[in-house]
């Protein structure tokens, strides 16, 4: 009989404190979501306005010292715009004037009617009926306190925003006395870069592959003569940046009130399998042309990222949890103890790719950062 695989002392204790302090990290970023959340959506916009500040400098005549207020005033009144385009939208699209509160009920009935035809069952319960056996007034209640949430969070948002951004004056005396060493300064900065870069490829790739989504969504919603098209377009644009579950909502929520909408299954039908092919479309062919090594991630990463996050800190920890993968990689990949799980991470097994390397090896891509010695 083979003997067990005996580990040294040292390493079960090293990876039992690991666990515990992974365990222990969890319970604080949940404990602390009401505060990280908004620190990290402020994170996430200074980045954005950096990479926007340095787009206006390479695209426009518009000198260097005013393109960073053009990028900061983009960004957050984009931001503001987002926020306030959702909860209008959302309270108008039930208002007296679209007709959708007075037909909601009389629709849902009759497609359960037709439902039951359709599968031979006679009696079947009326929207009423089935709303009664539910806690409307605690849905409702809960969909209030997420709408105050979002707006008390966006005002904490801005006041993080506000302060990272005077603070970020200092970031380079910090970073001197953080590493005295110019080797060593050098590579954090480099790490700071990676990680920057790998935010703003994701977001420029999910930005033009939404556009292209939501511009074709319009002309169908358009088409079929849906209500608000606009607004859904808005919302198709928006959840396009939660992996997974952003397709979900995006396929099925218009076709959904289409039902409510129009008498007919025609126009519902048309839009579910209109939206499921612009979705399979640029999902399997215009995303991974563009996204290249940008988001060297995973697939079953990316799932376990939005689980995870959004158990931790909810939609922002969905929306979030992207970008989070490509920093978390970024950084794990530069210790030697933890390299391999950035390759474990990453898709193909190589964290980066060198982009300054003219003639990488047949099918493998040059190393930013090769591995490191005995000396670390």
């Amino acid at each position: 009989m083979k003997s067990p695989i005996a580990l040294p002392t040292s390493t079960v204790a090293r990876n039992a404190l690991v666990l515990i302090a992974v365990v222990a990290a969890g319970a604080a970023l949940y404990w602390l979501r009401g505060i990280l959340t908004p620190l990290a959506m402020a994170v996430f916009l200074m980045i954005m306005i950096d990479g926007v500040k340095r787009a206006i400098e390479d695209r426009t005549t518009i000198p260097g010292r005013w393109a960073g207020t053009v990028a900061l005033l983009l960004v957050v009144l984009g931001f503001l715009a987002s926020i306030a385009i959702i909860v209008n939208g959302a309270t108008g699209f039930f208002d007296e004037a679209t007709g959708v509160t007075t037909r909601i009920g009389p629709r849902i009935d009759q497609i359960l009617i037709d439902g039951g035809r359709l599968f031979g069952i006679d009696a079947v319960p009326t929207a009423a009926e089935l709303l009664g056996q539910l806690d409307v007034r605690g849905y409702l209640a809960g969909a209030a306190m997420q709408a105050q949430g979002v707006l008390s969070g966006s005002f904490f948002v801005m006041v993080y925003l506000a302060f990272l951004l005077a603070s970020q004056s200092g970031f380079r005396r910090k970073l001197v006395g953080l590493f005295p060493a110019r080797e060593s300064r050098s590579e954090a900065l480099a790490v700071f870069q990676r990680v920057r870069g790998g935010v703003e490829g994701y977001l420029w790739v999910q930005t033009v592959t939404g556009a292209m989504i939501c511009a074709a969504a319009w002309l169908l919603m358009r088409a079929v003569g849906l209500q608000n098209a606009e607004f859904w377009t808005f919302v198709i644009f928006i959840v396009g940046f939660i992996p997974v579950l952003g397709g979900a909502v995006a396929g099925l929520a218009p076709p959904l009130f289409a039902l409510v909408q129009f008498e007919s299954y025609w126009p519902a039908a048309v839009l579910l399998v209109g939206l499921q092919a612009i979705l399979f479309i640029s999902g399997n062919m215009i995303q991974p042309r563009m996204q290249g090594d940008n988001q060297n991630i995973d697939p079953v990463v990316v799932l376990l990222s939005l689980a995870l996050w959004g158990q931790l800190w909810g939609v922002v920890g969905m929306f979030l949890s992207t970008p989070l993968a490509v920093m978390a990689m970024a950084i794990l990949a530069e210790f030697k103890g933890s390299r391999w799980m950035a390759i474990l991470l990453s898709g193909d097994g190589e964290p980066y790719a060198d982009e300054d390397d003219p003639d990488p090896a047949p099918g493998r891509r040059g190393r930013v950062n090769p591995p490191q010695g005995a000396a670390d």
